[in-house]
């Protein structure tokens, strides 16, 4: 008898203690997963650490794009990276437009002789962005294209400031 009570008073204490902290009908914060319109991760909650815009899905967005077929006689991975930047996506019908702090770039797929890139370049050609930025896309590229980077990030421009950057992908 006592055993039993142990079993059935030990819980409802704890679910009371435990309920004095806070309303047990209030299903708001991060990770609840009951009622739909709730949040379900800590990116669906303004403020947390991990946010990202939940109104742009990037790799979503890419993905409705089509890519940029090109062919070359370029054979070397560095040289058809060139190739790639330089026919890489310049309108919303071919790229989604990023907003940057100095200026808007521009991320779109192009495949040169079959090899695909995640290419980020400036809307102007000629327009130039830290290289930096060409690091965080590699970083990153994962995150933006929802392909995994199968080589390094090759950039268009000088050892300071590019115009643009491309990452060879792997999506399968």
């Amino acid at each position: 008898m006592l055993t039993a009570m142990k079993k059935i008073l030990l819980p409802a204490l704890a679910v009371l203690t435990l309920s004095a902290c806070e309303d047990p009908f209030n299903r708001e914060g991060v990770g609840f997963t009951g009622i739909d319109g709730e949040p379900r991760t800590v990116s669906d909650v303004k403020g947390a650490a991990a946010f990202v815009q939940p109104a742009t899905n990037i790799p979503a967005e890419l993905a409705k794009l089509p890519t940029v077929q090109v062919s070359s006689d370029q054979t070397e991975l560095s040289k058809m990276a060139k190739v790639a930047i330089e026919n890489g996506g310049r309108t919303d019908t071919s790229a989604v437009q990023l907003s940057g702090q100095s200026t808007n770039l521009l991320l779109s797929t192009v495949s040169v002789n079959g090899t695909l890139f995640g290419v980020l370049r400036t809307e102007e050609g000629d327009t130039r962005v830290d290289n930096s930025i060409g690091a965080n896309f590699g970083a990153r590229t994962e995150r933006f294209t929802g392909c995994l980077p199968a080589g390094d990030v090759y950039r268009k421009g000088s050892s300071k400031r590019s115009s643009g950057f491309a990452v060879p992908l792997n999506c399968s």
